[in-house]
């Protein structure tokens, strides 16, 4: 009788839940605080709240896409959190790095999914900068993105290796 890892990926969805709810209760909290392009310094010289739209994806990238691109992107977003899930679905239970990762990605990517259908654009707020370079603002939604994405990286670089065949070099 062959023995199977339990896998038991599936139980991060939590966290993915968890981005969600804090990503749209803080862009309703910057929606109801904030106006357009208001600067609000959060620490001089480094950081801001301000409300920007963004209608494309990380970075602006495709900002002034034809309108099909909200549906575009969203459809993406979603695709990518099912394949994500069906990952996480497959990862044996010791896998707490990936599956971390991946639910933080999930989280993000329909945090945001969930403003293009709505609002038409993603409701970005946090703007980090440093002297007159601004790196572009952002929200909840994409740092668990990118968080979740260095995480991914970083469990791939360090994942442990096959140990050798016997008598292979």
């Amino acid at each position: 009788m062959a023995t199977t890892t339990s896998r038991a990926g599936l139980h991060w969805l939590w966290l993915s839940a968890l981005v969600i709810a804090l990503d749209q209760w803080s862009k309703l909290i910057a929606l109801g605080a904030l106006r357009q392009y208001e600067r609000v310094p959060v620490i001089d010289g480094f950081w801001d709240w301000t409300l920007t739209y963004n209608e494309g994806v990380a970075f602006s990238l495709f900002n002034d896409g034809p309108a099909w691109t909200r549906y575009g992107l969203s459809a993406f977003a979603v695709i990518v959190a099912c394949v994500f899930s069906v990952w996480l679905a497959r990862l044996p239970r010791g896998e707490r790095v990936q599956g971390a990762a991946l639910a933080l990605i999930i989280g993000g990517a329909l945090g945001n999914v969930i403003d293009r259908l709505r609002l038409g654009h993603v409701v970005d707020f946090v703007l980090w900068y440093w002297r007159e370079w601004h790196w572009p603002a952002f929200n909840v939604a994409d740092s668990a993105i990118t968080v979740g994405a260095v995480l991914l990286v970083v469990s791939g670089v360090f994942a442990a290796k096959p140990a050798a065949a016997p008598g292979a070099r």
